[in-house]
């Protein structure tokens, strides 16, 4: 039995916030500290990702681990226990629905759980999410079949940038 009436508790449950938490915010300012430059809350994209780096073709989803039904954390209040176990297992289907829509349309989805944004894993955390960034631009640059600048040697080039051999020594006079 739940010890508010329904007013009250609708009033609590619209106090919880789905935008700007406090682990978005966390992944928001080390990526911003880092460079990387996003866009948030894209509304265009399946799911509404939290943050969207386009450049590098990532959507990242930062996920309550209670909301969210992280195997981590398996806690379901015992009130309402059935209402509870349907709705998370609902958002989980739809996040996964989500994720797959993402992938096919070629996006790299990273999902960040908020235990894992805890003060003793967090460094290792965004480290692991900048690395799969990273990556995942490499991938797309290739993909795209990006080759890297290269100087091609042939017998009229010397082989460097600048100038041709130039032989030192004594100053002609």
């Amino acid at each position: 039995m739940d010890i508010w009436d329904k007013e009250k508790r609708s009033a609590v449950m619209a106090k919880i916030r789905s935008k700007d938490t406090k682990p978005e915010l966390i992944v928001r300012r080390y990526l911003w500290s880092r460079g990387y430059r996003y866009r948030k809350n894209v509304r265009g994209l399946p799911g509404t990702p939290d943050i969207v780096l386009r450049k590098y073709g990532v959507a990242i989803f930062v996920h309550g681990c209670f909301w969210h039904g992280h195997e981590v954390d398996k806690h379901i209040p015992a009130t309402h226990h059935e209402y509870w176990e349907k709705k998370i297992a609902r958002n989980k289907e739809r996040d996964k629905k989500n994720k797959q829509a993402l992938m096919r349309m070629g996006w790299t989805v990273i999902t960040i759980w908020e235990c894992q944004l805890k003060p003793k894993a967090r460094e290792n955390t965004l480290m692991e999410l900048e690395y799969v960034i990273n990556h995942a631009y490499l991938e797309r640059l290739r993909k795209k079949n990006v080759k890297p600048y290269r100087l091609e040697e042939n017998e009229n080039s010397p082989g460097v940038a600048a100038e041709g051999v130039v032989e030192y020594g004594k100053a002609s006079e």
